[in-house]
């Protein structure tokens, strides 16, 4: 009757162990490896929010190049000869204007973090957090920061040829250290892309091996089942035989 119950239980609710009793051993593993699959999947969610972290960043990173473009183009237009002073006025006019874009552009923030001011993250990228990686280009990575593309052109106009010359110069240099950024944020997206990849094999992983300990395999207890029905049938039978022997003997004695 205990081995029909207990066959009962694990068909019914999927699991060879539904308490310690049934294998305390296998147990305590899988108790381990069910703690692993949580952890592994905390720490893929990690990994994912950091890339769309990094998303976000290199989309305020191209913004900044095209301001950078425009700024560029209104400086070499502003070092034509034929342009008047109102000319140039009017093109530094603009010129001022994404300057303070760009600083509009410094303050961008994802969920209250700073996006392109310089933040340093550290994320994890095993389950057992041993292992980590800091954005700007791994450990000790520098983070992305526009404060040093905003300071070389803060200063700047174009009011004159010579200053829109300066500027050219200038402009060109932070074009080249925004590219710099965006390869940055680049390596970062695929190195984690690469440990979320990983952190999905190992939680199919480890979900097979758990499933090897917990699981209940249908057909073989099944097959249990209806051999402890057949016995616990038997034994009633002879329980019966042997009930209506003694009813035999009472009534000889009778």
């Amino acid at each position: 009757n205990a081995s029909v119950q207990r066959s009962l239980n694990r068909l019914s609710s999927g699991f060879r162990t539904n308490c310690s009793y049934d294998d305390a051993g296998g147990m305590a593993v899988s108790m381990k490896l069910s703690a692993s699959i949580r952890r592994t999947d905390a720490t893929a969610t990690g990994v994912s929010n950091a890339i769309s972290y990094l998303e976000t960043q290199d989309g305020v990173l191209k913004s900044a190049g095209n301001v950078l473009t425009r700024m560029a183009e209104l400086a070499t237009l502003a070092q034509d000869v034929t342009k008047s002073t109102d000319d140039l006025a009017n093109y530094d006019l603009e010129y001022q204007s994404l300057i303070a874009q760009l600083t509009a552009l410094d303050g961008e923030t994802f969920n209250a973090i700073g996006l392109v001011d310089g933040t340093a993250l550290t994320v994890v990228t095993s389950e057992d957090g041993t292992q980590t990686y800091d954005l700007g280009g791994g450990t000790g990575g520098t983070p992305v920061d526009l404060d040093g593309v905003i300071t070389s052109t803060l200063t700047g106009d174009l009011l004159s040829t010579a200053n829109a010359a300066t500027e050219q110069v200038l402009i060109t240099t932070a074009i080249t250290e925004l590219g710099l950024m965006r390869a940055t944020n680049g390596a970062d997206q695929s190195r984690l892309t690469f440990a979320g990849d990983l952190l999905a094999v190992n939680k199919t992983n480890l979900e097979a091996a758990n499933s090897r300990i917990i699981d209940v395999d249908v057909a073989a207890e099944s097959t249990q089942l209806a051999r402890f029905n057949i016995l616990q049938q038997s034994g009633t039978a002879m329980l019966a035989q042997a009930n209506q022997s003694s009813q035999s003997i009472l009534r000889l004695l009778v």
